[in-house]
């Protein structure tokens, strides 16, 4: 539970039941969450909208960011300890598991950076890897 209260005193986010309890599972799964996943495993007590604008405020705070996923499924995944209100530093590599389609961030390996021409404004980037992921790896052995 310190850690829950660290982040949210570090991301100035206020304290709420529904705060504690997305952060917590974040923290417990250590991969990617959708929106509808995360609503089938916490508490029936939050509505959608609740967990909605909790998403949509950790990310405005830099505490989590967005993932796509192969079936286009917007996921959201803790960010890495620099990230803040005004500066998301989530350029790594994202990997989606073909076996249980969970998606998890590769913090260790950058995106590959790219050029783009002079008359392109950069905005944002995405890099989603799939394959097999060593838990289910080690499980078919």
């Amino acid at each position: 539970m310190e850690i829950i209260e660290k982040l949210l005193k570090d991301h100035q986010i206020r304290r709420t039941e529904i705060r504690i309890a997305i952060l917590k599972l974040f923290l417990e799964k250590k991969y990617a969450l959708s929106q509808p996943e995360i609503e089938e495993i916490i508490d029936k007590k939050f509505d959608r909208v609740t967990i909605y604008r909790t998403l949509n405020s950790f990310e405005n705070q830099g505490l989590v960011h967005k993932v796509l996923d192969t079936s286009g499924v917007s996921k959201y995944a803790l960010c890495h300890a620099d990230c803040g209100s005004h500066k998301h530093s989530d350029k790594h590599i994202h990997f989606s598991c073909q076996v249980c389609k969970n998606t998890y961030c590769l913090e260790n390996i950058p995106i590959p950076n790219i050029e783009l021409p002079e008359d392109y404004e950069f905005k944002s980037m995405s890099f989603l890897a799939e394959g097999i992921c060593k838990h289910c790896k080690t499980k078919n052995l």
